[in-house]
């Protein structure tokens, strides 16, 4: 490991363990895992009603989903080409009482995978926050297609000291399904509006060309093409490090892609776009208290007043 990455490293651990002592944080034992005190929470709720502010004049159908989706349905994404690293599946014990005698004792047998005496369920750890979205909206739209507003618990799995990079965490999204010229006008609209709205929060914030975390040997093709169509983009803010600033929002146009993948058309019968821009809340919580300090009744007052603090 280079010099560089052990300080990096470095820098994760000591921020970590600043908001563990603040009592912010609350640790689980496993990477990326923590609960979250009163104080984080608040600090989340007080962002998102700002979200809500900001995109309000949009008047977006309002959809919230649970953390978990329908297996068959995500199977039709291509989430298992292109992230199978990342992904969860949930599994559940189906067997009789024999059975479960037996994983009793693989249990209390550290030495053996009880894991292997489950059954893999009808549901699937969700990715994203519009992942649920897409195969509720199969039809014809109208002409004026649909904004929808969501929120929900993501899981990735990539275990981390970084805290902002967690196992499980929120999404909060607009996201736009029409025309091609509805979906890219969506998603240049927020990356301006969303940079606009962490700058107001005081927050060093630098929209840069991005790519997914695609796997693979494939994966870098498709890095290398989402990166020539202009397909994504991040806002990125120094949270641990100046040199490898924290993604905490990301806009994307996802092409028609959704729209074949879930047979969703526009009014005239053509595959519908989408795009959609995703506010990390976990992320933005953190970034504020690096930046303003760990006690938010000490913020400055313009922040306060955006997120009424005060």
């Amino acid at each position: 490991m280079c010099l560089s990455q052990t300080i990096q490293d470095d820098a994760y651990v000591a921020f970590r363990d600043e908001l563990v002592q603040a009592g912010l944080l609350i640790p689980s034992g496993v990477r990326g895992l923590y609960a979250s005190s009163g104080v984080f929470e608040n600090i989340i709720e007080r962002f998102e009603a700002y979200v809500t502010h900001m995109g309000a004049h949009l008047n977006p159908e309002v959809m919230r989903f649970p953390p978990i989706m329908n297996r068959a349905q995500y199977e039709r994404t291509d989430h298992f080409e292109t992230m199978p690293d990342l992904m969860g599946s949930v599994h559940s014990f189906t067997g009789d009482e024999r059975q479960h005698n037996e994983l009793v004792q693989k249990v209390h047998n550290k030495s053996s995978d009880w894991s292997r005496d489950l059954t893999r369920t009808d549901v699937m750890m969700i990715p994203a926050a519009c992942y649920p979205l897409y195969p509720t909206a199969t039809g014809t739209l109208t002409a004026e297609g649909r904004t929808v507003d969501l929120r929900a618990f993501v899981f990735r799995h990539e275990p981390s000291d970084d805290p902002a990079r967690m196992q499980i965490f929120r999404q909060r999204e607009y996201v736009r399904l029409g025309t091609a010229d509805q979906a890219y006008e969506h998603r240049n609209y927020w990356l301006q509006r969303g940079r606009e709205m962490l700058e107001a929060l005081g927050l060093d914030v630098e929209p840069v060309l991005a790519n997914d975390p695609f796997f693979g040997r494939g994966g870098r093709v498709m890095k290398a093409t989402q990166r020539e169509q202009d397909l994504k983009y991040e806002l990125v803010v120094p949270i641990c490090s100046t040199d490898k600033p924290t993604a905490v929002t990301s806009c994307n146009y996802h092409l028609d892609h959704f729209g074949v993948k879930f047979d969703i058309k526009t009014a005239d019968g053509e595959p519908a776009h989408s795009a959609c821009i995703g506010f990390g809340l976990e992320r933005i919580a953190l970034a504020l208290l690096k930046k303003h300090g760990l006690a938010p009744s000490s913020w400055p007052a313009s922040v306060q007043h955006i997120l009424a603090l005060a």
